[in-house]
């Protein structure tokens, strides 16, 4: 008896989903892909499921983003510190 689609990955529909959490989910979707085990529907289906995955992460990632611009444009000064101190660091 086949165990395909027994560890089917969910769609990252919960409010429990992080960008973690997708990232590991996409992970392994790609990990089964790969491996060549899937039927060609069932690959259709994680196939389906890996670009809701991308783009969760991708909104998380554009989120994230807007919120280190915002912060930057609240504290200008004190980022543009941190980043010259960092510079110094690096030289």
């Amino acid at each position: 008896m086949s165990q395909e689609g027994a560890d089917k990955p969910l769609a990252p529909n919960s409010p429990d989903w992080t960008f973690e959490t997708a990232m590991k989910a996409l992970e392994d979707t790609v990990r089964k892909l790969e491996s060549g085990e899937l039927s060609l529907t069932e690959s259709i289906e994680r196939y389906k499921q890996a670009m809701q995955l991308v783009q969760f992460c991708r909104q998380q990632l554009d989120r994230a983003e807007q919120e280190i611009e915002r912060l930057l444009e609240l504290e200008p000064e004190a980022a543009g510190g941190a980043a010259s101190e960092w510079a110094k660091e690096e030289a």
